[in-house]
């Protein structure tokens, strides 16, 4: 099964899980249950080299009670895949075999982007806190993929 681009989450009652995919660390956010916010919820540390680490995105999805998937999907700025889309399609796909779960991806550009300039309106200092950037970043995505739920 290949993971929806775009669709909207499904509707199904508890928490989403928002995944924001990097190269260094992977941001997490989960939503309340009844998927109206979105809050981050830590970083998942990636190693060069390594495999994806799909058994602790499981894990953390198992701990936070998800119930649905959100990962962000990089695209380029034509809005076209990069190299590094295909990767998150794999671990999307794997991640929905593991867990059972719908896996919804969504456009994560300039996520990152507002996540810094948040914490730069807000006078706070992004120094140091490259994980808590990551964190805001999947907060930002699953926000904006809980607007497109039908209330």
């Amino acid at each position: 099964m290949t993971p929806t681009v775009d669709a909207p989450v499904r509707t199904d009652p508890g928490r989403v899980l928002a995944i924001d995919y990097g190269e260094r660390r992977i941001g997490l956010a989960v939503s309340d249950p009844t998927r109206t916010i979105a809050s981050p919820a830590g970083f998942v540390t990636r190693r060069a080299g390594k495999r994806p680490p799909v058994a602790e995105l499981v894990r953390q999805a198992q701990a936070l009670e998800a119930t649905a998937l959100v990962l962000g999907l990089p695209l380029d700025d034509e809005g076209q895949e990069t190299p590094r889309s295909e990767e998150v399609r794999r671990v999307g796909a794997e991640l929905e075999r593991r867990t059972g779960l719908s896996v919804t991806l969504v456009d994560e550009r300039y996520t990152t982007a507002a996540a810094l300039r948040a914490i730069r309106e807000m006078e706070g200092s992004t120094r140091g806190r490259r994980g808590d950037i990551d964190a805001l970043a999947a907060a930002i995505l699953l926000q904006h993929a809980l607007a497109t739920l039908p209330r």
